[in-house]
C-alpha cells in the first residue's frame, strides 16, 4: 500500500532516512522545513527522485503551513521535534514546540482527512523519572514528567506524547495514531549537519574527553527507525499502538571498546579510562550538559523491542554494524580527523 504521505521536519536525521525509503517504495512524499530556502540543500542530501517529493515551508510554533502540508495526504510521519546540542536556558523552549507542533500536525491531519498518525515519540517518554532499581521498561511504561532525572528533553517529549494522545482520544474521531519510541538514534550521517545523538560516537572518537563517565543508553540504527516508521505507517489496526525501536543498552565505555576493535588505529582517540562519579559530579556543577545525565550514573535501562519483533516483525541490525558505520560516515567527511 502506497499514498502521499507527509513527513515532518525534512530535514532532520530520522525523516531523511524515512523519505529515502518511502520514495524509493513508491510513495508521494511531502515534507515540511522552516524555510524553503534549505530546499536545494537538503534535495542535495536526500538524493531521491524530484517527482516524488514537494517540500513546504511549516514551523512547529506557528500555524501556517500546515493545511497546505497535509493537503492530499493520507498518511502523516511527524518526526519533526527540537533536539538541542546544550540544555535549554528554559525548559519550555523544548516543551512547548514539541508539544504544540505535535498538535498542530494532527489538527491538520484530521482536517485534510488522513486516516493514519505515526508520530515520533522517544524512550525518553518511557523510562525516566523512575526508581534507580528499575532497570527494565516496556511500551507499558511512561516517564514522570516530575520525578528524579526527568531534565527538559524527556519532559518535552513525555508531554508531548501525552498531549498528542489526549487530543486523539477526545477529538480525534477515525484518525489512527501510533507512536515509535526510539532511543539513541546513531548510524550513517551524511552531512555536518548532523543530529545530536551522534555527538557521543563524535567526541569519543575525537578524544574529547579524558574519560568516560558510567553513563549508558540503548542503541538504535537510523536506517532500523526509519523501516519501523514505514511498518508504522501500512501495518493494518494499529490505532492506539506503542513501539519501542531499540536495540541493546551500553555503557559508554563499552561503546568505546567497540570502536577500537572494529576500527583500530584510527579509534585510537577513544578513552579507555571510565570517570569517577564524584569528578563527573564536580564537572556537572561548571557544565549544564553534564548536570544533565548525572542522575544517569551507574543506571541501566533496558527497553526491549519484543512488541515490534512481535506485532511488526521488526528487529534492529548488530549494534556493531550501528557504530561503525557512524564512525565511519564521520570519518569519511572528515567531522572527526583520525
Amino acid at each position: 500500500m502506497v499514498g502521499t504521505v507527509l513527513v515532518t521536519g525534512g530535514s532532520g536525521y530520522i525523516a531523511g532516512y524515512l523519505i529515502r525509503q518511502l520514495v524509493a517504495e513508491g510513495w508521494q512524499v511531502h515534507t515540511t522545513i522552516r524555510s524553503l530556502a534549505r530546499e536545494a540543500e537538503v534535495r542535495g542530501w536526500l538524493q531521491v527522485d524530484d517527482a516524488r517529493l514537494r517540500f513546504f515551508a511549516a514551523d512547529l510554533t506557528e500555524d501556517g503551513g500546515w493545511a497546505e502540508a497535509t493537503a492530499g495526504c493520507s498518511h502523516v510521519a511527524h518526526v519533526a521535534s527540537p533536539l538541542p546540542p546544550a540544555a535549554p536556558k528554559d525548559e519550555n523552549e523544548l516543551i512547548v514546540p514539541a508539544r504544540d507542533g505535535a498538535l498542530r500536525a494532527l489538527r491538520a491531519a484530521k482536517a485534510a482527512g488522513v486516516r493514519r498518525f505515526v508520530m515520533t515519540s522517544s524512550v525518553a517518554a518511557i523510562a525516566y523519572g523512575h526508581p534507580k532499581e528499575r532497570t527494565r521498561f516496556t511500551e507499558a511504561d511512561w516517564s514522570d514528567p516530575d520525578g528524579p532525572g526527568t531534565y527538559a528533553y524527556p519532559k518535552s517529549k513525555t508531554l508531548a506524547e501525552r498531549a498528542a494522545r489526549d487530543w486523539v482520544a477526545a477529538e480525534g474521531g477515525g484518525l489512527e495514531f501510533v507512536t515509535v519510541n526510539p532511543s539513541v538514534v546513531l548510524g550513517p550521517v551524511w552531512a555536518e549537519d548532523f543530529s545530536t545523538s551522534i555527538q557521543a560516537v563524535k567526541k569519543l572518537l575525537g578524544g574529547e574527553m579524558p574519560g568516560v563517565p558510567d553513563i549508558g543508553f540503548g542503541i538504535v540504527d537510523v536506517r532500523d527507525v526509519a523501516d519501523l516508521h514505514v511498518r508504522c505507517l501500512t501495518a493494518p489496526d494499529l490505532a492506539g499502538e506503542r513501539f519501542i525501536a531499540s536495540g541493546p543498552f551500553l555503557k559508554l565505555a563499552e561503546m568505546g571498546r567497540i570502536l577500537r576493535d572494529q576500527l583500530g588505529e584510527e579509534a585510537h582517540r577513544v578513552p579507555k579510562l571510565v570517570l569517577p562519579d564524584m569528578m563527573v559530579k564536580l564537572a556537572a556543577k561548571l557544565d549544564p550538559v553534564i548536570a544533565q545525565v548525572t542522575s544517569e550514573l551507574g543506571r541501566v535501562k533496558e527497553t526491549p523491542a519484543t512488541h515490534a519483533a512481535e506485532r511488526l516483525g521488526w528487529t534492529p541490525r548488530p549494534v556493531e554494524e550501528t557504530l561503525v558505520a557512524t564512525a565511519r560516515s564521520l570519518i569519511d567527511l572528515g567531522i572527526v580527523k583520525v
